[in-house]
């Protein structure tokens, strides 16, 4: 599927970049025996201490990649980690996107779709609250919608500040400092159950540096804590699918750690 939906894209103008790096088969880099001899840094600051559930299954992961031949740095911190982790730059860009998008979308749909703008779905969801925000809210609809176009400053410089942070600054640096082929670390805590009352039950994640930076990562079952699953995730530099996708499916093909979902009723608590 990635070999088909990999490349430029004229409807979104951020794949641009892509043109000249995607394979045609990313099939060949399906390497059992990939983790052999890669330098895989461990980025600890930020994305470790939430939650010892997930440390515990990630500490197991990487004793795993030694054993398969991999060179562990560790440490190997991204040295903008606290900065990401208080930036309100990630959410800024993603209001502004989303009221652009979410027009965007709309405006697709045809003249005889009701819905044209954001507003419009939030007097929707206003009009049908019973139905529409019997459980949550739409406070991040309320937000993009205070803001303005894409051509705002405060777009433009929380879009940079972002790249910087998990680009040149983040990834890139570490990865430099120590010739890393990839970072990994917790994808999150355990899978938490649904709580509609109370909402979600987030500890933190690893995804940010790479997600501002536009970044590929893959995430893979890492194994499981009171049967909830745990995720390990590999992340890298613009491009490095290629490399993420043989580092990942070695680890996979040797762990085999995936279950089968179930809808259970309660979970396992000994």
């Amino acid at each position: 599927m990635l070999s088909v939906i990999a490349g430029p894209d004229p409807q979104d103008p951020a794949t641009a970049a892509s043109a000249g790096h995607a394979p045609q088969d990313y099939t060949r880099y399906l390497d059992p025996q990939g983790l052999k001899g890669a330098r895989i840094g461990v980025a600890r600051q930020t994305f470790f201490g939430y939650s010892p559930a997930a440390d515990a299954v990630i500490e197991e992961a990487i004793h795993v990649m030694r054993d398969l031949g991999a060179e562990i740095i560790d440490p190997a911190d991204i040295p903008t980690a606290q900065q990401i982790a208080t930036s309100d730059a990630e959410l800024t860009v993603l209001l502004y996107e989303f009221k652009h998008d979410i027009a965007a979308y709309l405006a697709r749909l045809g003249p005889d779709f009701p819905m044209k703008t954001l507003e419009d779905l939030i007097r929707f969801n206003e009009d049908h609250a019973d139905q529409e925000l019997k459980w949550f809210g739409q406070e991040l609809f309320l937000m993009a919608q205070e803001k303005g176009p894409l051509t705002d400053p405060a777009y433009q410089q929380a879009l940079a500040e972002e790249r910087r942070l998990g680009g040149r600054d983040g990834i890139d640096a570490v990865m430099d400092k120590y010739q890393l082929d990839a970072l990994v670390a917790p994808t999150g805590s355990p899978a938490w159950t649904i709580d509609l009352i109370n909402g979600d039950h987030f500890l933190g994640a690893s995804s940010s540096p790479a997600a501002i930076a536009g970044y590929p990562l893959i995430t893979v079952p890492a194994g499981y804590a009171f049967g909830l699953p745990v995720g390990i995730t590999f992340m890298g530099r613009a491009f490095s699918e290629p490399t993420l996708i043989r580092l990942a499916y070695a680890f996979e093909q040797a762990t085999r750690v995936r279950k089968p979902p179930q809808l259970l009723p309660t979970i396992p608590m000994d």
